[in-house]
């Protein structure tokens, strides 16, 4: 198949997610489009089955805004044609589902019909999508995509309950590369960041309020109280600043990391006890899946689709949006058991082994030919 695959190219779950199926679909033989305003963040190599196509907007002084959606559109109809694409997948309801479907309406009138897929990620829905001024749009792009999936059942049920929805949406999780993710032999690495054998919890997101950071280390305080122990954050963004006055406030500064933005997530997360998401929204829980294949348990808030992943009492812990002091305590019990934590480490692997992107990826193809066989018949 010859696919265009548009996406946001940042560090996000959905630029992720886009980049790494692409990647996957490239290897497999298949030819993959890239489509965005800049190179993808993981997108860190070229093969002859893999395209990078950049959107350019024009600058100009009537407007306030640079028309991207239009440009985008414009882009997506240059490279149907020029490409011979057989589909357009889009990541993220907005604006690449509207602007796809402006693009598969010119391109009718050519005589060319090419199907769209819109892949729904989480905040398009919970919450930038539900302003509104987008509801009508994203609603609309919804019910006239060629085909829908959505990365959760909760995310589903969130759709259907906050959008007029006339179709079916098909749950097509998301998928972990275990080339890739899994236990590192990085000895030498743990020493160095807990030489007394302290015990190492990890958190990595985008920093924003939405993750709630701010408990991550209000947790990690009630932690490093009952035992030795060091914070490794990863990543960075707007909450930050916030994050280390109350690191300073909670006198636990010498025993926080920032590491920022890496690539080798994976070698980190190989050193760690213990992964804590304690998300108000996540429509998956791609962060907490990635521990889970380097073998780290996780306490996290139950919100959204983390149950789909994270096991309460199995591969971690769940506890309400918020509530710090369930959270602690869930980590001090499974810290202070090295046989319940031996045991948790084995089953999170397990269950993540479920989203193993060869299967997804099985998941995304059959999809995607029931989608282009329909537009063929029709």
């Amino acid at each position: 198949m010859n696919v265009g695959i548009v996406l946001y190219p940042t560090f996000g779950g959905s630029g992720v997610v886009a980049t790494e199926l692409g990647k996957a679909l490239a290897f497999k033989g298949h030819t993959v489009h890239f489509i965005s305003y800049s190179q993808p963040a993981r997108l860190d190599f070229f093969s002859e089955n893999i395209f990078y196509h950049e959107v350019s907007v024009l600058k100009y002084p009537l407007f306030e805004y640079a028309p991207y959606e239009t440009a985008l559109a414009s882009k997506m109809v240059d490279i149907v044609k020029t490409a011979h694409l057989d589909l357009l997948h889009v990541h993220y309801a907005i604006p690449h589902a509207s602007a796809a479907l402006l693009a598969k309406f010119i391109l009718k009138e050519q005589g060319i019909n090419i199907p769209v897929i819109t892949t729904l990620h989480g905040t398009d829905i919970t919450l930038v999508g539900r302003e509104a001024t987008f509801e009508p749009v994203v609603s609309w792009s919804i019910n006239h995509s060629d085909g829908v999936t959505a990365v959760s059942e909760s995310l589903k049920r969130d759709t259907h309950a906050n959008f007029h929805i006339s179709r079916d949406i098909r749950v097509i999780p998301n998928f972990i590369d275990f080339s890739r993710f899994s236990k590192k032999p990085k000895e030498h690495f743990k020493k160095a960041i807990a030489p007394n054998g302290e015990r190492i919890l990890v958190h990595t997101s985008n920093f924003r309020k939405v993750k709630r950071v701010e408990d991550v280390v209000r947790v990690f305080a009630e932690v490093s109280r009952a035992m030795p122990a060091r914070l490794l954050l990863i990543g960075d963004g707007p909450e930050r600043s916030n994050i280390e006055k109350i690191a300073r406030e909670l006198d636990i500064c010498e025993r926080v990391t920032f590491l920022g933005k890496q690539e080798a997530i994976e070698e980190i997360l190989s050193v760690c006890d213990l992964f804590l998401l304690p998300s108000e929204s996540e429509s998956f829980g791609l962060a907490a899946l990635e521990a889970m294949a380097c073998e780290v348990p996780v306490v996290s808030s139950n919100a959204g689709g983390i149950p789909e992943v994270n096991v309460h009492g199995v591969t971690g812990y769940l506890s309400d949006v918020g509530n710090v002091a369930s959270m602690a305590g869930h980590a001090i019990a499974l810290l202070s058991d090295e046989a319940l934590l031996l045991d948790f480490r084995k089953n999170a692997l397990h269950k993540a082994k479920e989203f193993d992107l060869k299967k997804i990826l099985q998941e995304y193809v059959s999809y995607y030919e029931e989608v282009i066989s329909n537009q063929l018949g029709s």
